[in-house]
């Protein structure tokens, strides 16, 4: 399924994020021996980075293999997955960080505020975001009728709209995002650098829950759910009319 998304878009990526209501430890130690149990079940992520605000792993982005990382917030673990060939694939790492992180950062289930799963599509366009997302989205529709005026020019169009979606095992609210950004800074030689059009799918279920194990069955749910809304709503209503507006093929 990655193969085939990634024929639509420059990049594609999975990211899981763990919110806890507890400042998590950040010590040496335990931040080091986390990291330590991830590069050995994958080599290649042997860069830590520190940063601001947090502390994180990661492979070489070579573009030839995928590119996994993790980082360590305050209150939160989040993770990424780039690339892989499979979607499953992504989905095992981020199962491997349920397990380890909760272990090495003492993790309890009542900490939890919410799991989220986010996909994401990188579509790299040249000219006006702005106006590409707007045709593609808005052309046709009473909302383009706000631009139908003489001397007005488009400087901002980032959709998103969020759902609550009916879950027996707490609240399931989903977003669908569209960022765009400047279509290209000036290098040096005087040509712009390309930049993506980003498409979100967030999934993100909130509620404590009773026992650590089940976030790996709370990310297959999660992952469920975003597969459907992927082939039936993302790709369809997002995906192939951004990039019929931006003079790629369908």
């Amino acid at each position: 399924m990655s193969e085939s998304y990634r024929a639509l878009t420059s990049d594609f990526y999975v990211n899981l994020k763990l919110q806890v209501k507890m400042d998590l430890p950040r010590s040496r130690e335990t931040v080091l021996d986390l990291f330590e149990r991830l590069r050995r079940q994958y080599p290649t992520m042997s860069q830590f980075r520190r940063y601001k605000d947090e502390l994180a792993l990661e492979s070489a982005q070579n573009g030839a293999e995928a590119h996994r990382w993790v980082a360590v917030r305050s209150n939160s673990i989040r993770a990424g997955s780039v690339n892989t060939q499979t979607v499953g694939e992504a989905y095992t790492y981020h199962k491997q960080v349920l397990e380890a992180a909760p272990f090495y950062l003492n993790v309890s289930p009542i900490d939890i505020e919410y799991v989220e799963l986010l996909y994401g599509f990188d579509i790299m366009a040249g000219g006006n975001h702005d106006a590409i997302v707007y045709e593609a989205l808005y052309a046709g529709s009473p909302l383009a009728g706000l631009g139908e005026h003489e001397g007005l020019s488009l400087v901002d169009c980032q959709p998103m709209i969020g759902f609550t979606l009916p879950d027996e095992k707490g609240e399931l609210q989903v977003h669908f995002e569209v960022k765009t950004h400047p279509s290209g800074t000036a290098k040096r030689d005087g040509e712009a650098s390309a930049q993506p059009i980003s498409i979100y799918l967030t999934l993100r279920r909130f509620g404590s829950i009773h026992d650590i194990h089940e976030l790996g069955g709370i990310l297959d749910d999660l992952a469920r759910h975003g597969e459907e809304l992927l082939e039936a709503r993302v790709l369809p209503k997002l995906v192939i009319p951004i990039r019929q507006a931006a003079g790629l093929n369908g």
